[in-house]
C-alpha cells in the first residue's frame, strides 16, 4: 500500500477541521438561547409587578390565644 502524499493528508485534515467548525457553529446557531442575559446596564422595572402591601405588626394579646 502506497503512503498518501503530504498534500492529500493536509487537505483532508483541513477539510475535516472545516466540517467540524461548520457543524459546531451551525448547531449553536440553531439552538436559541433561553433568555437574554441580565446586563449590569439594564434598568430596573419602572413599577413593581405586585408588591405586597405593608402590614402593621401584630402585638401579642390582640389575637385569639396568641399569648405564647
Amino acid at each position: 500500500m502506497n503512503p498518501l502524499p503530504d498534500r492529500t493528508v493536509i487537505l483532508g485534515m483541513l477539510i475535516t477541521l472545516g466540517l467540524v467548525f461548520a457543524l459546531v457553529f451551525w448547531f449553536v446557531r440553531l439552538a436559541p438561547s433561553p433568555e437574554p442575559a441580565l446586563q449590569w446596564r439594564d434598568a430596573a422595572p419602572l413599577s413593581p409587578k405586585s408588591a405586597p402591601a405593608p402590614q402593621q405588626p401584630r402585638l401579642p394579646g390582640q389575637g385569639k390565644a396568641e399569648l405564647i
